[in-house]
C-alpha cells in the first residue's frame, strides 16, 4: 500500500448528496477476476454517455482536472451496496483522498483497508472548502503528520482515527499491520503448539 504522509494535488468538487457505490463503480466493471482496469469504470456513466462519448461537462473530464488527487464530496458519499471495487477504482484513477461530512459505513471501512484517505469535516467546513475551490480547479495539500488541510486562503486542522492515520503514513493494509506483529505471533504459535502437540500434526519438543 502506498504511503500517505503529505500530499499536494488537484482537487475537484462533487457536491451532490448520496452518491452511491453503483455510481462510483457500475456493476459492469465487477466481472473481472482481478483488480485491473477499474480506473476506466470510475464514475463511468457520469464520464461517458450511452455511445461511449466523453461528457465534457463532467467535472473530472475538464481539461484542468487532469491528475485530480482529492475529491470534495456531498453528504453520505459512498452509500449503497458493498463493493470494494469502488475504492480500488479511485486509487487506480489517482484519487488519494476524499473530504466530506459523512460516508457510507462499508465504503469507509473499505477505504481504510485499502489506503484511501477519508476525512470527515463539519458541513460548514466542507462548504468553505468548496467555496474556496469555486467552479474551477484548486491545489490542495493534506498533511497527515500535522493534521492540516490547506487550499488557497483556507487552512484548518482535522481529526482522524489514530490507527488509520498510522496505517496510511506507514503504508500498511490490514495484512501489513498484522505482519508487524509476526515475531509475537510465531512465539505464541510455538508455545501453544508446544503445550498441545496433537494440533495440526505438531510434535512437542519434549517427545
Amino acid at each position: 500500500m502506498e504511503r500517505f504522509v503529505r500530499l499536494s494535488g488537484r482537487a475537484a468538487a462533487m457536491p451532490a448528496a448520496n452518491i452511491d457505490t453503483d455510481v462510483i463503480m457500475p456493476k459492469a466493471f465487477l466481472k473481472g477476476i482481478d483488480r485491473s482496469g477499474l480506473a476506466a469504470g470510475l464514475f463511468h456513466d457520469l464520464r461517458f454517455d450511452e455511445s461511449g462519448a466523453v461528457r465534457h461537462d463532467f467535472i473530472l473530464n475538464r481539461a484542468n482536472m487532469a491528475e485530480t488527487r482529492f475529491l470534495l464530496v456531498g453528504p453520505n458519499f459512498g452509500c449503497g451496496s458493498s463493493r470494494e471495487h469502488a475504492v480500488w477504482g479511485m486509487l487506480q484513477y489517482g484519487i488519494r483522498g476524499i473530504i466530506g461530512s459523512s460516508y457510507g459505513a462499508i465504503f469507509a471501512d473499505n477505504a481504510a483497508n485499502n489506503g484511501l484517505l477519508l476525512l470527515s469535516l463539519p458541513t460548514a467546513e466542507v462548504a468553505a472548502l468548496m467555496a474556496e475551490l469555486g467552479d474551477g480547479a484548486g491545489e490542495m495539500t493534506v498533511d497527515l503528520e500535522t493534521q492540516r488541510i490547506e487550499m488557497g486562503a483556507y487552512a484548518s486542522g482535522f481529526d482522524i482515527d489514530p490507527a488509520t492515520r498510522r496505517a496510511l503514513m506507514l503504508g500498511l493494509d490490514r495484512i501489513g499491520e498484522t505482519l508487524t506483529h509476526a515475531d509475537h505471533i510465531r512465539a505464541f504459535e510455538k508455545a501453544y503448539l508446544g503445550r498441545k502437540p496433537w494440533l495440526m500434526g505438531a510434535v512437542s519438543d519434549e517427545q
